[in-house]
């Protein structure tokens, strides 16, 4: 198992377009993937899930992975939230 620490750095937070773009990557992969705050944990792999974060800007996050790819989920997801969901701002 395998866990990183993110911080939501786009003005719009996790919205519903930014939470479609890492349930894509994380179903990419065969690892168990799940987001969650320090109150409440959702798998990555549902946009329903991640939408009830309701996570805005600033928000930390930690992603936890469990598999035989667990790696190359975390350095995906992270990379994605780095990037702010390939939004800009």
């Amino acid at each position: 198992m395998k866990i990183e620490r993110v911080q939501i750095c786009n003005r719009l937070g996790l919205h519903a377009r930014a939470a479609a773009k890492v349930v894509h990557a994380a179903c990419e992969f065969q690892s168990e993937i799940f987001l969650g705050t320090d109150e409440e944990e959702v798998n990555a792999k549902s946009i329903l899930g991640l939408l009830t974060l309701a996570a805005t800007e600033g928000t930390p996050l930690s992603i936890r992975a469990s598999g035989v790819d667990e790696e190359a989920a975390i350095k995906a997801l992270v990379a994605l939230f780095q990037n702010k969901f390939g939004e800009g701002g």
